[in-house]
């Protein structure tokens, strides 16, 4: 396996989804599956254990940076770990094509949702948002492997964040549901060492320089030009998802 092809791969997505949010275990299992050949198991191991790292340290710069909005934050972390453990429990015994059709469906409707948010200051957002957009990401991350990062950026945009305080904050939470997810994943010993260590790496790299772009960056500009990317990404990934 060519070490500096991992090394570039994982900086490329490591940068581009922490900039936008995103734990990028979606973007992960769709590399090591199609790419490095990976089975669906090895692969959703893999891509939690080479997002971790990266989540890690760039939540840890954004707080010092001040972006992140630790009480929406906490709200969704207490109900989306639950489900991350629910999510592990269950997902021997869902049907994978059922699977497929229900991140699928979902992932889509967030993209909708964000594409036609409209960007608004929310000093009193309904509370009971953060809980669903958590529990969304909590079954995704332990069902599927997934990063879970998709609903929580939705979630926070349709809530009233700038994009820039949305991937701060959805950062926090993501290392929280990720970690929880790592405890089911690497107890049934299904990650690919030779390839998670050199994409974690590069993951690593890209998570040192994306709040560093960040915090020099104009939140309402890159809010009006990024959401759309966002909601047209995650519709395609659903469509994608549901059809594979």
């Amino acid at each position: 396996m060519n070490i500096l092809l991992l090394i570039i791969v994982g900086f490329i997505i490591g940068t581009v989804v922490i900039t936008l949010g995103g734990g990028g275990a979606a973007f992960y299992l769709g590399i090591l599956t199609t790419v490095f050949g990976l089975g669906p198991a090895s692969a959703a191991a893999t891509s939690l254990v080479t997002s971790f790292p990266s989540l890690l340290i760039g939540s840890y710069s954004y707080f010092r940076l001040h972006k992140i909005k630790l009480r929406i934050a906490w709200r969704m972390i207490i109900f989306a770990v639950p489900a991350v453990v629910v999510g592990s429990l269950i997902s021997p015994y869902i049907p994978v094509k059922i699977y497929l059709y229900i991140i699928g469906g979902i992932l889509a409707i967030l993209g909708l949702q964000t594409l036609f948010s409209r960007q608004k200051d929310h000093q009193n957002p309904n509370k009971w948002l953060a809980p669903v957009y958590g529990v969304i990401s909590g079954l995704m991350v332990g069902v599927g492997g997934l990063s879970g990062g998709g609903p929580v950026v939705a979630g926070l945009l349709v809530m009233g964040s700038d994009m820039v305080t949305a991937a701060a904050t959805s950062s926090l939470v993501l290392v929280v549901m990720t970690a929880t997810g790592l405890i089911f994943h690497l107890s049934a010993g299904n990650v690919n060492w030779s390839v998670g260590l050199g994409l974690m790496f590069g993951a690593i790299l890209g998570s040192f320089l994306a709040p560093v772009l960040l915090g020099k960056l104009d939140p309402q500009k890159f809010t009006k030009y990024v959401k759309p990317i966002l909601g047209v990404l995650l519709v395609v990934m659903g469509v994608f998802t549901a059809l594979k």
